[in-house]
């Protein structure tokens, strides 16, 4: 006879299982008793349960006097995260965006117990509530009668508010970030999603992955993030957006949150369109404000800067030589104001990786040549007999294999194989290696700041890696448009508070990660024994590192209830 827990929907159930033989000597089990819902019986109903078993033997009650201790659960990087958070107010502004009469759960607990879990141990919201009940102590948070459902309804309280609970975030960030003049970096990612049934507004559109670069079933999110590296506004778009009609909506709600004077808009290659461009000029002009940007040039349109890179490539090679390092300069493109930057190491890189595509190509348009000339001459080879029309099918798909076609050409219309090496092309392609090219307005910075900002460009990459690995955003398996949103939101909190930890432990001199320090600080474990009837609740004494740990984050030490 054992005891078994049984699932039926969302719910739990405790039941004992007698196992026996029947008249043909085959094992089977049969419920002799139901002992209720798991998660409506106490810890003091089990313990009379299990005294009650124990007379019924005939064995002797536990000395009361020996401690008997329960499990252990992780409470030391929690309680980290709890302290941050409430240091940034995000619990007190949640709670006020999220304030209703008629809700019997605590939804600012909820939603930063699912903050917490995305840098704690990701998990799905099932998995979320099995987390809190059996592995870790929130503070704050009583887990014991949660319920799945309520984890959702948190997430529809969230979109339900959405507007509140993100101007509420926005009051919290804005004391982090200088008011005269906020340089903001924008980027997009695209995140996989699971479902095929399609509902109404529906998020999950098949576009482009960034991930695989396939087609897949996503949706996409933007973030907004300061010079600082500090995550200040989001937004989710459908899976198959644009990328350039993404920047001007996104500026537009970030200048109605932030009351900044001037806005420096940082944004990668596929965001640069004449329209983009025009919107923010125009939107600077109607509100009166100073927006500015920088926006990369995309590599489809270098063909449009053939002429400047003839004029200018000579000059920056130059420099580049005469002192072994990258070369910045400027020019004009449309009126606008362009710089250039030549890496001299990375453009030998593309020179030669270019020259090596080149050279194997050749190669194969020789032997195919030769091939063809030997069957003409009598001297077939090994196979199938190879045409003109064959090897030229055969050349032009390994030209566009190795994105060659704007210099290696195969005149598929010939009656004969051949093709040609445009080395004007060429050159010109020679030309742009190494070269970054940026559109900006600004006109007080250097060309070599206007570079050093966009490389800064790169910690947002970086945070879109935080977000897919160690944050785990993706796969999502929501289908409503407003639950993808609420998760979206969540694992935006989730990125803040990664940000804040690591800018704490980089002030500090650590060289700890964010996800090394929960790591080590989750071996601060909460624990609970029971002596002489009564129950105490005691924390692992920290050791040296987590001491040191606390002390960087800007934390207290968790202590034992005196």
């Amino acid at each position: 006879m054992f005891v078994r827990v049984t699932k039926s929907g969302p719910r739990r159930y405790l039941r004992l299982v007698e196992g026996y033989r029947d008249t043909e000597g085959k094992v089977k089990q049969r419920v002799v008793a139901n002992l209720g819902r798991l998660d409506q019986i106490g810890e003091e109903e089990i313990d009379s349960l299990i005294r009650s078993l124990q007379r019924a033997v005939g064995r002797s009650e536990p000395d009361p006097e020996t401690p008997q201790f329960e499990r252990a659960r992780a409470y030391g990087d929690l309680w980290a995260l709890h302290q941050i958070w409430q240091e940034l107010g995000l619990d007190e502004a949640l709670r006020r965006a999220l304030r209703s009469s008629r809700r019997a759960f605590d939804a600012e607990g909820l939603i930063r117990a699912m903050v917490f879990n995305r840098l704690a141990a990701p998990r799905s919201k099932r998995g979320v509530l099995e987390w809190l009940q059996e592995d870790v102590r929130i503070p704050g948070l009583r887990s014991e009668q949660l319920r799945h459902d309520q984890l959702l309804r948190a997430m529809d309280a969230l979109m339900s508010h959405s507007e509140r609970v993100e101007q509420a975030i926005a009051a919290q960030l804005k004391p982090l970030l200088d008011q005269d003049l906020s340089v903001v970096f924008w980027d997009l990612t695209t995140v996989r999603i699971h479902g095929d049934r399609e509902v109404a507004g529906d998020l999950r559109q098949h576009g482009m992955s960034k991930d695989t670069g396939g087609i897949s079933r996503q949706f996409a999110l933007g973030v907004v993030q300061t010079a600082d590296g500090l995550p200040i506004a989001h937004e989710v778009f459908e899976g198959n957006v644009a990328e350039t009609r993404t920047l001007a909506p996104m500026l537009r709600r970030l200048l109605d949150r932030y009351p900044l004077k001037r806005v420096v808009v940082v944004a990668d290659r596929g965001l640069l369109s004449l329209d983009n461009v025009d919107t923010l000029e125009a939107l600077a002009e109607q509100e009166g404000l100073a927006v500015d940007y920088i926006l990369a040039v995309p590599g489809r349109r270098y063909a449009e800067f053939t002429d400047i890179m003839a004029e200018l490539h000579p000059q920056l090679a130059e420099a580049s030589e005469q002192t072994g390092a990258e070369s910045v300069t400027e020019t004009a493109w449309q009126g606008r104001r362009l710089v250039v930057a030549h890496n001299p190491e990375r453009a030998a890189e593309q020179t030669r990786a270019r020259r090596r595509k080149v050279e194997r190509l050749e190669q194969l348009g020789q032997a195919l040549a030769e091939r063809l000339d030997n069957q003409d001459a009598g001297r077939p080879g090994r196979g199938r007999r190879s045409t003109d029309r064959s090897a030229h099918r055969r050349f032009h798909q390994m030209v566009l294999r190795q994105q060659m076609s704007s210099i290696v050409q195969a005149d598929l219309g010939a009656e004969t194989f051949r093709y040609d090496i445009d080395e004007a092309a060429w050159a010109a392609a020679e030309r742009m290696d190494g070269k970054l090219l940026l559109v900006t307005s600004l006109e007080a910075y250097e060309p070599t700041e206007i570079t050093a900002r966009y490389r800064a460009l790169a910690d947002i990459e970086r945070g879109f890696r935080v977000l897919k690995s160690d944050i785990e955003i993706a796969p999502v398996y929501h289908r409503l448009p407003e639950r993808i949103r609420a998760h979206a939101l969540i694992c935006f909190l989730a990125l803040v508070l990664h940000r804040v930890l690591r800018q704490r432990l980089k002030a500090s001199g650590s060289e700890h990660s964010p996800q090394h320090a929960l790591r080590v600080l989750r071996r601060v474990q909460q624990h609970r024994v029971k002596i002489a009837g009564r129950s105490y609740e005691g924390v692992t004494r920290p050791d040296g590192e987590q001491l040191e740990l606390f002390q960087q984050l800007g934390v207290e030490v968790p202590q034992s209830p005196a």
